[in-house]
């Protein structure tokens, strides 16, 4: 992107490295990669994404990107965090929700979309 000047996908390399990384450990053209803090270090990601969406106005981006950043919160609750960390994974849900109500409610078509649908969902 560097090179070539060409940034429109930034925001989605971001997720989807964040998404990999949720996965611990994987294989990139044959070299193995681990992760000691996914779930930290793929925030991080997800919350790059949404800002170089929101910087290019590029909501498609900006939704897949509050969509994949919900998802671990998500599973974090349903698989009951520690005791002394419940009411911070629960804020910190609920602010992904909200972040994904707005993005969600500024598109007035393509409901159809799987994007789209699987935000509803949430």
């Amino acid at each position: 992107m560097n090179r070539t000047h060409q940034h429109g996908s930034e925001a989605e390399l971001y997720r989807l490295k964040g998404e990999l990384t949720l996965q611990k450990e994987f294989t990139v053209q044959g070299s193995k990669f681990q992760v000691a803090d996914a779930r930290g270090e793929a925030e991080a990601c997800f919350q790059k994404a949404i800002e170089i969406a929101q910087r290019q106005q590029a909501k498609a981006w900006e939704l897949r990107a509050v969509m994949s950043l919900v998802r671990p919160r998500q599973r974090q609750v349903q698989n009951h965090a520690p005791r002394t960390m419940q009411h911070e994974t629960r804020t910190r849900l609920k602010e992904a929700h909200l972040m994904l109500s707005e993005i969600y409610h500024w598109f007035t078509e393509g409901f159809d979309t799987k994007d789209l649908q699987e935000a509803k969902a949430y």
